[in-house]
Parts: structure tokens; sequence; C-alpha cells
């Protein structure tokens, strides 16, 4: 299902991106083997170029995919059309009636190192205008396993640190918000976690103390957390064999080209025709 919607994605890059957006979003709304695409989409495939209307509309599924687990997990939830300075998604509890924003984050396996700027953490802060809770959705792997800034942001503005992981544990394992089970302890377990720590331990790893929260209250074992910890890492060392052989085959096909060819692919990757234009364009338009 994961490579349907890729293929999909593909297809529509080339429609205007707000049609496009809700056809991606229809997709996800609607597709069988949701759990499919619920275990791929922290994954920015390789073959989808850095700021293309691809990435941008596999972002928009990302949200989408969030979106439905809320509702997969017995919250209300939908997608802000709006991008830029606010949230990606907003739910809220049928049962208790708070509300929640969430920021939908996706990385490639390729990029190197990460920084509080990538996982937006205060922006997100900001964007929680008058909901009650900050979510942050973003591969279980790629967060800081020591110390980092972010985890003192989210301790400091009280957002939720989660993983697509954690959200996978709830829908596989059919745990849903209802009159017994309440997930406002999990959104909010920056605000907790920051009364029970000393301010020299602020940028310190809390992962861990998220996981307790899953695990009790999905009322499973760390031993069966673990377990399905050890099955996403294998899942995702296939997704990193499979985005490793997108390189190599690059590479192959470069291998081959002629001096021509290799040198329009340079100035192509570089920009350079973009930068001429864009420095003429603006030259024409100053006006004395």
């Amino acid at each position: 299902m994961f490579c349907k919607l890729l293929d999909l994605i593909d297809e529509l890059s080339t429609k205007d991106f707000a049609v496009a957006s809700l056809e991606v979003v229809r997709f996800v709304d609607t597709c069988d083997h949701f759990s499919d695409v619920l275990i791929q989409i922290g994954t920015i495939p390789e073959s989808i170029e850095h700021d293309s209307t691809q990435e941008k509309l596999f972002s928009k599924a990302s949200d989408a995919v969030l979106a439905r687990a809320f509702r997969e997990m017995g919250l209300k939830a939908t997608v802000l059309r709006e991008r830029g300075d606010s949230a990606d998604v907003q739910a809220e509890s049928v049962y208790y009636g708070y509300t929640l924003v969430a920021d939908a984050k996706a990385f490639r396996l390729s990029r190197t190192a990460k920084n509080q700027k990538d996982f937006k953490v205060t922006a997100l802060s900001g964007w929680r205008k008058d909901a009650d809770y900050a979510v942050l959705c973003s591969p279980y792997f790629q967060y800081p396993t020591t110390k980092s800034q972010i985890y003192a942001q989210a301790v400091g503005n009280n957002v939720c640190l989660l993983s697509w992981e954690h959200i996978r544990f709830f829908v596989e394992n059919g745990i849903r918000e209802n009159d017994k089970v309440n997930f406002a302890e999990l959104w909010n377990i920056s605000g907790t976690y920051a009364n029970n720590c000393v301010v020299a331990e602020s940028k310190k790893c809390f992962i861990p103390v998220v996981n307790k929260i899953v695990v009790d209250i999905a009322k499973k074992s760390d031993k069966e957390f673990r377990h399905f910890l050890n099955q996403c890492r294998s899942s995702l060392t296939k997704r990193a064999d499979e985005e490793a052989s997108f390189w190599k085959n690059e590479i192959a096909k470069i291998s081959q080209y002629t001096k021509e060819q290799a040198i329009v692919e340079l100035i192509k990757a570089k920009k350079i025709d973009e930068k001429i234009s864009q420095i003429e364009k603006y030259i024409a338009g100053i006006k004395v």
C-alpha cells in the first residue's frame, strides 16, 4: 500500500497542489492495510527530490497518516489545510474534551546531523494557541539518544515527544481512548516530567519515560514493547537496504555519463541557470 501511495504522489505531482493534497489525504483516509503505510511514513524515500512537489505531497501524506492514526485511537482528528506557521493536525478527545495540535515529521535516512530546528519543538508550542496539548510525532530512531536541546525545549514548553512507532503500537494493539483509557497522561508527559527533573537534567533524553507511559496505557509488558521495537528496527533495516540501493543505482548511471552529460548534470544539480535567472530578475526589478 505504501508503494501505491508513492505512485499516487508521483502521478499527482504535476497537478494543482491543493487538488493533489486532497487526493493524497483521501487515499490515506480510505486505503486498506493502513498499518503498511504507518510503518513506512516516517522515512522519506531517497528517490524523492529535496524541496520538490513530491516531497511536499509526501509531507501532506504524513499529516493524513497521523490524523487517521489518531482516529484509529478514538480521537476526532483532521488535517489542517494551512502550511507554514501552523501545526499539521488537530485532534479532540471524544470522552474527555481536551484538544491537541500535532506536527508530523519524516526524515531521509541519508539525512546527517539533525538539530533542534529540524524538530521545531518551540514553534509547535507556539502553534498550540488554544489547544490543551501539543504533540510532535517523529521517527523513534531519529530522536537523539543522550542529550539534546530538543528535550529541554519539550520540557520547557510542555510538548509531547512521540514517535510513529508509539502510534503504531497503539493502533496495531487496538488501543482506543474510552471511558477507561485516557491519553491525556501521555500528551502531558513533558509537563509531568518537568515537575520531576532538575534543570541540569532537562536536556536528557526522556523517551524511555514516554515508553513507560505507552506500555502502561496499552497494558502491555516492557518485554512486549522491546520485541515490538526490534521488529520496527528490522523493518527499518530492510528499508535502509532499499534506499541505499537507490543511490548505488544512481552511481551506476552516472558512471556511464559522457563528459558532456556530466557537465550538464552538474550545472543542473547546482541550479546555476536558476541562480543566473534570479540575479537578472532582481536587477530588472530595481527602479530608481
